[in-house]
């Protein structure tokens, strides 16, 4: 296997050396639990990777949501350009999972929307994951849901080898079991076509296809191709192709399976029968009927997995196989924000549940749906074999679970965590409208922290009346417009962003000099010491960072924070007077706010565009419309993809392609 080797332009500084060093041995030594306490600035993601380049482990990383886990994955990426660094979270653009609402006798159909791309990169891990040991894998917590088993998902394969005599009928009978469609027209990932002696193939997994030429009945040529140009790309000896689903199993697998789902439906209906309920046993007799007839016939049938545990031979209430039995016995896990991580793990199965129970009992599902589930929080913890919680503020929980907590406070640019002050919310206004002028006149920027969305949309308002630009920011703001806000902070076309929690962890804001956080002594998750702590990170990116808390009371997550800031300035500066560091205000590309390739893909989104204008004519009416459209499905899938930065500027073509509309033309 290629070894795991960091490429970047330079060295551990600061405490990251001890950090590495430390963390290292510990899960070279088989500690199965460790926690990186690092503070926001300090470098973690590169401490990380090299524990990675140091214990050669392949390693799953987990996070806690996509944006994040996308800015892991673009680091790692860059971080180990020879190694399979791979990406995988849930597919769904749109998810409504199936559920009964017994109070109103409401039945929900599933419905759901799937980002091919995402699913072609959950694919290509699980493929990396059978071909390699060199892999890094940054995942959400849908690494915890089920899928098929790895003996089952590397049996369902098929090989083609230079030379070798095929039936390619049988072939493309096989093509079928691993979940391809035929289309001979079209030649889409997911799908095969044949064309006399020539068989291609696009896997789900890849962005190329394979094209396989046959002499009569022996392979004579396999050449991987761009199903877009037709260039080819590699001449091969022999071509895997994995399945194009990441839940398969073979046709014996399955009408085994069938005899234990009768059974169980034949039990189910007589309990329902029994117990007075004889709508649900006719509605769950009709429904499961009508899914053993698609699987006899097809393979496969609407909300498969719901059957999971009978097709794939596993024991009532026995845990599902995962992303984590992919990894070989021995792996490291890292759980990134763990004190959001873990809690959001724990949490999946008891929803989950509660869900599928009403399905169950009013006769919509077996009792197998309820194998179909997240792992609860204890086999998650017996399934993966070494784990570093990395956070900023670890909850009790891990540092309770670990045999060695090390703590990494020194940045590489010598900031210190920033002053704070507790200040009285009677004439806070004013003051708070103080402190931005001395930033505003400074080239800074500010931020205010509110409990409420409609706070901060009345507070925006208010300052916006006397005379400052200012914006706000919240969960209803669109992903793209939230991006573009940040990004307009910081490159000064507003001085103030008003906010709730939406800032606390994963943003990179070195502008931010200011912090105003209101109602800093409420009670509850926005106030909390680990809340606090996040937001204070805020401004540690700017030597003149600051933050004001404005309240009527010190609570006791205020003190606890404050004591803890005061204790990371004291190391943090003893460090820069012993080495003789001047803190030094992080200097950062604007376009590297959510993504480090914004100009890349930028330059990607206009060469698109000019390829789709060459195709029209912008002054016919008819064809400017037709671009428009084409354009405005090309800017969604950029959304889809989190690649926000081409999805802008397509959305920025477009208008001015609309300012192009003469009056009376269309």
């Amino acid at each position: 296997m290629k070894e795991f080797k960091v490429v970047a332009p330079f060295q551990p500084a600061g405490d990251q050396a001890q950090a590495i060093q430390a963390l290292s041995a510990g899960v070279l030594g088989g500690d199965k639990y460790q926690t990186l306490k690092g503070v926001t600035g300090s470098g973690k993601t590169f401490t990380m990777a090299k524990i990675i380049e140091k214990t050669q482990l392949p390693t799953l990383i987990v996070s806690h949501n996509k944006t994040l886990a996308a800015q892991l994955y673009r680091e790692f990426k860059s971080f180990f350009p020879d190694n399979a660094v791979e990406y995988f979270v849930s597919y769904y653009d749109y998810y409504q999972p199936e559920a009964y609402v017994a109070s109103r006798d409401l039945y929900i159909e599933k419905d759901a929307s799937i980002n091919e791309e995402i699913e072609r990169l959950r694919l290509s891990a699980t493929r990396s994951l059978m071909e390699r040991k060199d892999v890094i894998i940054v995942a959400t917590v849908s690494c915890i849901y089920g899928l098929a088993t790895p003996e089952i998902y590397k049996e369902m394969t098929a090989t083609v080898a230079l030379g070798e005599i095929l039936d390619a009928d049988a072939l493309m009978r096989r093509f079928v079991e691993l979940q391809y469609q035929r289309n001979d027209a079209v030649l889409e990932r997911g799908r095969f076509r044949r064309r006399g002696d020539i068989l291609e193939i696009f896997p789900a997994y890849l962005e190329e296809a394979y094209r396989i030429e046959l002499d009569w009945d022996r392979v004579e040529r396999i050449r991987r191709f761009n199903p877009v140009s037709g260039a080819y790309m590699e001449e091969l000896d022999r071509a895997l192709i994995y399945p194009a689903k990441q839940f398969v199993m073979p046709a014996d697998m399955i009408h085994r399976a069938l005899d234990r789902i009768k059974e169980e439906l034949e039990e189910r209906y007589e309990f329902l029968k029994n117990t007075g309920k004889f709508l649900e046993a006719e509605r769950l007799k009709t429904r499961v009927e009508y899914d053993i007839e698609m699987l006899t016939e097809m393979g496969y049938c609407p909300g498969i997995e719901n059957y999971s545990a009978p097709l794939s031979g596993r024991a009532p209430g026995s845990r599902p196989d995962t992303l984590i039995n992919y990894f070989p016995k021995e792996h490291l896990t890292f759980i990134d924000e763990s004190h959001v991580t873990v809690s959001q793990i724990g949490a999946m199965y008891a929803g989950d549940r509660s869900r599928k129970q009403s399905l169950v009992d009013y006769g919509f599902r077996l009792p197998c749906a309820l194998d179909n589930r997240p792992l609860r929080f204890e086999e998650f913890t017996s399934s993966i074999d070494r784990a570093v919680f990395v956070s900023a503020t670890p909850a009790k929980l891990e540092i309770e679970k670990s045999t060695r907590v090390v703590e990494q406070m020194i940045r590489p640019t010598g900031l210190l965590d920033p002053e704070i002050e507790i200040r009285s919310s009677e004439g806070q206004m004013e003051d708070i409208y103080g402190e931005i002028r001395k930033r505003i006149a400074a080239g800074e920027r500010s931020l205010i922290l509110t409990l409420t969305k409609k706070m901060a949309e009345d507070l925006t308002d208010y300052l916006s009346g006397l005379g400052l630009k200012v914006r706000y920011i919240h969960s209803e703001v669109e992903t793209i417009e939230r991006v573009e806000i940040l990004m307009d902070l910081r490159a000064g076309k507003f001085d103030v962003l008003v906010g709730i929690n939406l800032l606390r962890e994963g943003i990179d804001l070195p502008e931010v000099s200011f912090i105003a956080i209101l109602d800093a002594d409420k009670i509850g998750f926005l106030r909390s010491v680990t809340s606090l702590v996040q937001i204070i990170g805020r401004a540690a990116r700017n030597a003149a960072g600051k933050v004001v808390m404005y309240a009527d009371r010190t609570s006791d997550a205020m003190r606890d924070a404050i004591s803890e800031t005061d204790r990371r300035r004291k190391i943090q500066s003893d460090y820069n007077n012993a080495n003789g560091i001047t803190p030094t205000t992080v200097k950062k590309a604007i376009a590297d706010i959510l993504t480090r390739h914004a100009a890349e893909n930028k330059e990607a989104a206009v060469t698109s565009i000019e390829v789709l204008k060459k195709s029209y004519n912008v002054l016919v009416p008819a064809q400017r419309k037709q671009l428009i459209r084409a354009l405005e499905a090309e800017m969604l899938e950029h959304a889809k993809r989190l690649e926000f930065e081409q999805a802008a500027a397509i959305r920025d073509e477009i208008e001015q392609i609309k300012t192009m509309s003469v009056a009376g033309t269309d």
